[in-house]
């Protein structure tokens, strides 16, 4: 008989199998830089929201919010869901309608922007690209802290589940993760 173990291992590989031939299948469909960063501008406001969140608040949620609740009780995490939904809603609600407004006036004058910084650098005339600069020293500084903590995450999820060594299923997830969004762009993070 299989245990329990085994069968939860061969499902989270062939889930991380899975997430490659996403990202291959992705990759084929990215016709251009639009195409990898905005998954072609054809999914919807609630794709794109639900993806974004999901990137925001993967190993948080996954970590920290069961730390919380054996903490301090399920009232705590209560609260911070509630929190957390709001200041979601909040900052769709308000970004995303300036975001629109300004993007079709913006994309016939200078066309497309890709990222937010291209955005914000088009948006306000910064010719000197001062805005892109500034963030991407923010990008630098405050990203890759937080992709690292991604992969720790997952690196203490698979050592307490399974007993593997940390550093191994870390650099193992690492890898599977940066493959397949690499290949797919925001198509695959988003799938």
């Amino acid at each position: 008989m299989i245990s329990a173990k085994v069968l939860i291992m061969l499902t989270i590989l062939v889930y991380l199998g899975g997430m490659i031939i996403i990202g291959i299948y992705c990759s084929k469909k990215n016709e251009n830089v639009g195409d990898f960063y905005l998954g072609g501008r054809k999914l919807g406001p609630f794709v794109t929201a639900m993806s974004a969140e999901a990137s925001d608040m993967s190993s948080y949620l996954l970590m920290g919010l069961p730390g919380l609740a054996y903490l301090s009780g399920v009232a705590d995490v209560g609260w911070t869901a509630i929190g957390l939904a709001i200041g979601t809603y909040l900052n769709w609600l308000v970004v995303c309608k300036d975001v629109r407004f300004y993007r079709i006036p913006i994309r016939q004058l200078y066309g497309d922007a890709i990222t937010i910084p291209d955005f914000f650098s088009r948006r306000y005339h910064d010719e000197k690209n001062i805005l892109m600069c500034i963030a991407a020293v923010v990008i630098i500084i405050f990203f890759i802290p937080y992709t690292a903590s991604g992969f720790a995450a997952c690196g203490k999820l698979f050592s307490t589940l399974f007993g593997v060594n940390y550093i191994p299923a870390m650099v193992i997830s690492a890898i599977v993760i940066v493959l397949y969004t690499a290949m797919g762009g925001f198509l695959a993070a988003s799938t």
